[in-house]
């Protein structure tokens, strides 16, 4: 396993306020890991937002960063905040009040993959659980804290752009008669993260690329939307969802015939929200 958290594709010149991430594209699983959960490696990657960094690498072009996590998603979640540790799994956990994530495996050390399948037979320590916390979590998050405020020292405003990738299936129940099947879904809390003129501009882009767009239902945006989107500072976070089934093979976890008509769709849609505010940047940067 790569000791570091994330890797960060940069752009020759930061001309951007937009700061993309993709916290659960990360494949790099520890054989330890493996060997010792009772899933087979198919399984144990349903949780991961498998290719959504490919998705996006196109960021750098256009001024803007990308933060890729390293560390997969069912080792450590990089969107729970760090205490959201589940008693269920962690030997010593306190429990504190409900936590409907926790509740159901998806703390920052998860206990199930998607279905809810149960990555491990018994439980860990919690000295293992912090070690998972301290090596991969606050690096990663150490990182995006200081491009947001990069972003804030250059342009005046810093826009979070959280990406991930949703079954399709997740779209079942939020489809309406004759409406199209939302694509991809926009997620700022319902309005808490992030101002309403930026979410209208980042819909107008994917809106333009000819994709259907829903907002919070059934994704509102989790740890990362909510710990980081201030708006009344100017420091925005919108959570994207992205249908897997546009781009990829979810049973065997490959890109699928489409995958690079979309990714070059995609490269369209990143180019305008990278340009999000860049017309308030002089005054701002001066």
């Amino acid at each position: 396993m790569s000791e570091t958290a994330y890797h960060l594709l940069s752009p020759v010149q930061r001309t951007s306020s937009v700061v993309f991430a993709s916290p659960h594209s990360g494949s790099d699983y520890p054989r330890s890991f493996v060997r010792r959960s009772v899933l087979d490696q198919q399984a144990i990657r349903s949780s991961e937002d498998a290719f959504v960094d490919l998705l996006f690498a196109s960021a750098p072009v256009f001024g803007a960063p990308l933060l890729c996590a390293n560390v997969p998603r069912a080792f450590v979640d990089l969107n729970r905040s760090p205490d959201e540790l589940d008693p269920a799994l962690i030997e010593g956990a306190p429990r504190v009040g409900h936590n409907p994530r926790v509740a159901s495996g998806l703390g920052v050390i998860p206990r199930v993959v998607a279905n809810g399948r149960n990555i491990y037979t018994g439980k860990i320590s919690m000295v293992e659980a912090q070690q998972r916390v301290d090596r991969y979590w606050r690096p990663y998050h150490t990182a995006l804290q200081e491009l947001l405020d990069d972003a804030q020292v250059l342009f005046g405003q810093a826009i979070l752009v959280d990406c991930h990738s949703m079954p399709h299936e997740a779209m079942d129940g939020v489809s309406r008669r004759n409406m199209r099947r939302p694509e991809i879904v926009l997620g700022d809390r319902f309005g808490a993260a992030a101002d309403g003129v930026v979410v209208d501009q980042i819909e107008a882009a994917f809106a333009a690329a000819g994709l259907t767009v829903t907002r919070n239902a059934p994704f509102a945006g989790a740890y990362v939307a909510q710990a980081y989107g201030r708006p009344s500072r100017r420091q925005h976070a919108i959570q994207i969802e992205i249908d897997r089934a546009l781009y990829m093979d979810e049973k065997r976890i490959r890109p699928n015939r489409d995958f690079a008509q979309f990714r070059d769709l995609l490269r369209q849609v990143i180019g305008e929200i990278a340009e999000i505010g860049k017309d308030r940047m002089p005054l701002a940067a001066e």
